[in-house]
């Protein structure tokens, strides 16, 4: 068996709040309750959405918190690895350039979707000889094609995540041709988590269930670039949501970490409260990472996301 390689993945879209902190949590504790390492990448290629200060902000958070890790890596300084990937998938026929608007795809629904997960039935397939070709297509649109992995039918991704259990889906008939890229030499989520996990020797993704459905195209993709040899696994834990069953935002209330900090929060408190919630701390305890380690246990964790309500949360800026 590899050694275990953990991640810590914050995204400079807004600040880190109570649930990031919880998942960030369990993500180390695995790391360091296996003896293994954890990296730390920013994910900040959403630009449009990316909020200055941000980035620094959200490791000024973890630190405070106790977080520390074993190396680092910023996604906007690695878009060679996501070209020269592209580059591999495009010479293998893998992708091809499409040209469907968003609003295309929701016409071409046959069915009511959830979230972000469309259906793409590879209208653009075969359609477009080049990138150029596509690009010309849209000309005075506004637009630019993206890069599409060609699903091939019948594709089915079965895997075991550590706390989800078994989860089995037919790609190419829930999500059809998924998107890599929004520019020739861009790279969207899925491409870019899914070059440097491989990259960086990550051998196990902790993360919210909000992501589980994502999960199976991320596999196959791995599986293109890399060979079925090098396998990454996943664990998918619940997520912290409002009163109304939302994940947690600026409706919920101020659970930003960085208002816990500048408030002069013990950080043990705060670490107390989300331990607590999984089983591992008594409720008020003050605890550090360090406290933890030997305390993890992935089978104490609620399967239902954690409910939190703002007055509950005011309660832990006592010093």
């Amino acid at each position: 068996m590899r050694p275990y390689v953990g991640r810590l993945a914050p995204s400079p879209t807004g600040a880190l709040h109570l649930g990031n902190a919880r998942t960030f949590m369990i993500a180390y504790l695995r790391a360091r309750s296996l003896g293994g390492r954890l990296l730390f990448r920013m994910e900040d290629l959403d630009h449009p959405k990316d909020k200055p200060g941000a980035a620094a902000e959200a490791i000024r958070d973890l630190r405070w918190l106790g977080f520390e890790w074993d190396d680092e890596c910023v996604q906007s300084e690695r878009k060679d690895l996501y070209r020269d990937a592209i580059a591999t998938l495009h010479s293998r026929g893998k992708v091809y350039p499409c040209v469907c608007s968003r609003r295309d795809v929701e016409a071409a629904q046959s069915a009511p979707h959830d979230g972000d997960q469309l259906f793409y039935p590879g209208t653009c397939r075969g359609r477009f000889a080049s990138w150029r070709e596509a690009a010309d297509a849209l000309s005075g649109t506004g637009r630019i094609p993206c890069w599409r992995f060609r699903v091939p039918d019948g594709t089915r991704i079965a895997f075991e995540d550590a706390f989800a259990g078994r989860v089995e889906q037919d790609v190419s008939a829930t999500l059809g041709d998924f998107p890599l890229a929004r520019d020739e030499s861009g790279a969207g989520y899925t491409l870019a988590c899914v070059v440097d996990d491989l990259a960086t020797g990550v051998t196990e993704v902790v993360r919210g269930d909000d992501l589980l459905a994502a999960t199976p195209a991320q596999i196959l993709l791995a599986r293109e670039l890399a060979g079925s040899d090098r396998r990454i696994s996943y664990c998918h834990v619940p997520l912290v949501v409002g009163p109304d069953g939302r994940r947690l935002a600026k409706r919920h209330g101020d659970t930003r970490i960085a208002s816990f900090r500048e408030a002069g929060t013990d950080p043990r408190r705060l670490l107390g409260f989300l331990a607590a919630s999984c089983g591992w701390a008594e409720e008020g305890e003050l605890v550090s990472l360090a406290d933890l380690v030997p305390r993890f246990d992935l089978s104490t964790l609620p399967r239902a996301p954690l409910m939190v309500q703002y007055p509950q949360v005011m309660t832990t800026r006592c010093p």
